[in-house]
């Protein structure tokens, strides 16, 4: 939101007396923009610099085992097996996926006794699915459920409710810039976990606590370091309302016929779709895989027309946003007809 930054930057550099008191107000502002997308009360919900230190929190706040996938974004596997090496609580519990889909039925037969927690990707950054929250509930029971919601948080109307914990940052969908994400825990989780990354603003106390280490504090306040960045919160919010306006369904059926418009031109010069075609299983994500041999010679393609993607592990990622315009998909169609001419010849 460059608007709300150069508003609270201008704010900031005038320093008058008493100007900075919006400043303040804004931690107040993210956790209520948080709550109206997610349904989380505003006292389950701390402003997080991003998804990474959000997921440390949780994992690092877990005894028990935790079932994950190894396929998951590092985010969640690294914060896993770090707080087991570093207190030794946590356990990872590696789950076997269905081509690195978690769904309900692959969980259900992989958790024991031992199991305490779930932890899965809303969207996998890899495949582009859309994980069955709901039906991953109903097998997982009363264990803890944790959800990387960064892949489609702004642009599903997930039931974020069945959550126990919700980790996302603002980078990505919400178009928020870095440095702003948010944690969002349900009572169960504020029960069960651990506040162990609990600094001097984690405490129930008004002001800057002075001549003693106070406990942390009950509800989600629990799970701050230090003060947050103000001007990263004002823009947090500000694209969070932005969307509530617009309406996350609106914005999902924008990027969903974006999607539909993918696949088509991907069919048409007969690219292999590896990501969901049906849309109750899939965000925003299409994730192309060309012939190994062809891979480079598509990326190629891609980057000489303008077109950003991402490369990886013999993949091709494409996502387009509620703003991805016709032209775009026509310079896409540009760079698809010459990898095809390339690799006809």
């Amino acid at each position: 939101m460059r608007a709300e930054a150069d508003a609270f930057q201008t704010l900031l550099a005038g320093g008058r007396f008493g100007s900075y008191a919006p400043l303040f107000e804004q931690h107040a502002r993210v956790r209520a923009a948080v709550s109206a997308l997610t349904g989380f009360r505003t006292d389950q919900i701390a402003f997080q610099p991003n998804t990474a230190q959000g997921l440390m929190h949780a994992m690092f706040g877990v005894t028990g085992a935790v079932a994950l996938s190894p396929a998951e974004f590092p985010a969640i596997t690294f914060a896993t097996v770090r707080a087991q090496q570093a207190l030794g609580v946590a356990a990872p519990q590696w789950l076997e996926t269905d081509h690195g889909r978690v769904t309900p039925g692959n969980i259900r037969d992989q958790l024991d006794a031992s199991t305490v927690a779930v932890a899965v990707s809303l969207v996998d950054f890899r495949t582009g699915y859309l994980a069955d929250l709901e039906g991953i509930r109903q097998v997982i029971g009363d264990r803890l459920l944790i959800v990387d919601a960064i892949q489609g948080f702004g642009v599903v109307e997930a039931p974020y409710g069945v959550a126990d914990v919700v980790v996302a940052g603002g980078q990505k969908w919400v178009r928020a810039g870095w440095g702003t994400g948010f944690l969002a825990l349900s009572d169960r989780a504020l029960e069960h976990l651990t506040p162990v990354w609990s600094g001097f603003t984690g405490t129930e106390h008004e002001g800057l606590p002075l001549d003693e280490v106070l406990p942390p504090a009950s509800d989600a306040r629990a799970y701050a370091i230090s003060n947050p960045d103000p001007l990263a919160m004002a823009r947090f919010s500000g694209a969070l309302e932005e969307l509530a306006r617009v309406g996350v369904g609106e914005v999902h059926a924008r990027i969903a016929a974006r999607v539909d418009d993918i696949i088509d031109a991907a069919d048409e010069f007969a690219i292999p779709v590896v990501s969901p075609r049906a849309e109750a299983e899939r965000a925003g994500i299409v994730v192309l895989e060309p012939d190994a041999d062809q891979l480079t010679v598509l990326a190629a393609a891609l980057h000489n027309h303008g077109v950003s993607v991402t490369v990886r592990g013999g993949t091709v990622r494409l996502a387009p946003h509620a703003s991805t315009e016709a032209e775009t998909l026509t310079m896409l169609r540009s760079a698809l007809l010459s990898f095809a001419t390339a690799t006809t010849r």
